[in-house]
């Protein structure tokens, strides 16, 4: 027998070059194997489950993402009692007979089964003495209303997915109360209000919290201000307005801040200005203007902000001039014009840059000249044309590129033919384009 090292080797080159059949799998059977890594590939089944688990106490790590296999395959694994990692995700054909087979794993500490409609509540009961799991994704599992309860004693826990679910509501909350190692809580899309929101408060290792499209409002910010930890908040999709918001202002911890699609408006913003550790602000599609934007002149550490979609015009731009460490900024369908965008010049640390509007032209392309380290610029909807192709030879880092304004013909593309870095380029909709672009840009099409 060749030895584990060897064989794991072969194992795994024989799975990426998706040469192994379950004739050939034969062959690794006693092989002491470690991490058998067939996620999304053809042809797993029950058949295959006695080989797998026959590497025994040396199996660490199965991925059979997206396989046939069912309960019954699920039995082999039992006596591989050292595994650690476990993943079953758009695993359809398991459900809660299958999670009988695992309460034994009491090495496990990574286990996920997203996607499935088959677990329920009363299968979570086999999650209950997996006592060293620190990581559980259970993501778009909408059957499990009531289940977390089986989840108090496992006190490792640091990561919780349970995003999709929109079975989980606010009683689904109190058993996390306890779970006072948890670092990562994924609830989005679920129906989860501010008052569920109040039996986290004690989780002071919390760093991630995604509420994305639950229906919570700003009366929640009371118990996340109890988060000393948070530096991660998603409300993306909430129910949020101005009311409330001054409590923003207590969760000084933050880095990362999703606030787009609510109805929030400048006054708002006036309850942001004091979170200066601030690294990503989105604002995409809320009521945010010129004016507002006065308010993040002081959020020096901030990376990336998004401000699609707003009533953010010409003069709201000088507020952000000061933002040296921007590195990316999203300006799409605002009101920004060709003259607004010399108050970008000098933010030398830009690396994407979204200007997706049709008022921006040559001139304002011509402004940006000075941003040599960009890498990608989306000039979607601008209307630039031949002459304003020219300034592109100033971005020579670039790697992705849109302008698909219909302005561009053959002599416009000769200004891209020679940015070597691109791996996207997106020239559709300028309709003067003919055969003679492709040979122009033959050079980069390697790239892709």
């Amino acid at each position: 027998m060749l030895p584990r090292d060897i064989s794991q080797q072969i194992f795994n080159e024989l799975v990426y070059s998706r040469c192994l059949t379950e004739v050939s799998l034969e062959a690794f059977r006693d092989c002491a194997l470690q991490d058998l890594c067939l996620g999304q590939y053809p042809g797993v089944n029950d058949k295959w489950m006695d080989v797998i688990a026959s590497q025994g106490s040396s199996l660490l790590s199965v991925d059979l993402s997206g396989s046939d296999v069912t309960d019954s395959g699920l039995i082999h694994l039992k006596d591989c009692s050292n595994l650690q990692s476990l993943d079953f995700n758009f695993c359809i054909q398991i459900s809660d007979g299958g999670l009988e087979h695992l309460r034994g794993l009491s090495n496990l500490t990574s286990l996920s089964f997203r996607r499935n409609n088959a677990i329920t509540a009363q299968g979570m009961k086999a999650f209950a003495g997996l006592i060293n799991l620190v990581k559980l994704d259970l993501e778009r599992c909408t059957r499990i209303h009531g289940g977390l309860v089986n989840l108090k004693g496992l006190m490792k826990l640091e990561s919780l997915n349970i995003k999709w679910c929109n079975c989980i509501t606010d009683s689904d909350m109190k058993p996390l109360s306890g779970l006072t190692n948890l670092k990562s809580l994924q609830i989005s899309c679920s129906k989860v209000t501010d008052s569920g929101i109040a039996y986290l408060k004690g989780l002071q290792k919390l760093t991630l919290l995604n509420l994305e499209g639950c229906p919570v409002t700003a009366a929640c910010l009371d118990s996340l201000s109890a988060l000393g930890s948070l530096f991660y908040l998603n409300l993306n999709r909430c129910q949020l307005s101005d009311d409330g918001c001054e409590k923003f202002s207590k969760i000084g911890s933050l880095k990362v801040l999703n606030l787009g699609f609510n109805e929030i408006t400048d006054e708002c913003l006036v309850h942001l200005k004091g979170l200066t550790n601030l690294e990503s602000l989105n604002l995409d599609s809320c009521g945010i203007g010129d004016e507002g934007l006065v308010n993040l002149t002081g959020l020096c550490n901030l990376k990336c902000l998004e401000l699609s979609d707003t009533q953010v015009g010409s003069s709201g731009l000088r507020h952000l001039s000061g933002l040296t460490n921007l590195e990316s900024i999203n300006l799409s369908f605002t009101g920004i014009s060709d003259g607004s965008l010399r108050k970008l010049a000098g933010l030398s640390s830009l690396k994407s840059l979204n200007l997706d509007a049709r008022q921006i032209t040559d001139t304002g392309l011509a402004a940006l000249t000075s941003l040599t380290g960009l890498t990608h610029l989306d000039l979607f909807g601008a209307r630039i044309t031949d002459s304003g192709a020219a300034y592109l030879r100033n971005f020579k880092n670039l790697r992705s590129l849109e302008i698909c304004g219909g302005g561009l013909t053959d002599a416009g593309v000769k200004h891209i033919k020679d940015l070597s870095s691109l791996t996207l380029l997106n020239l559709s909709q300028n309709c003067n384009l003919t055969d003679k672009t492709l040979e122009l840009i033959s050079g980069i099409l390697m790239n892709f």
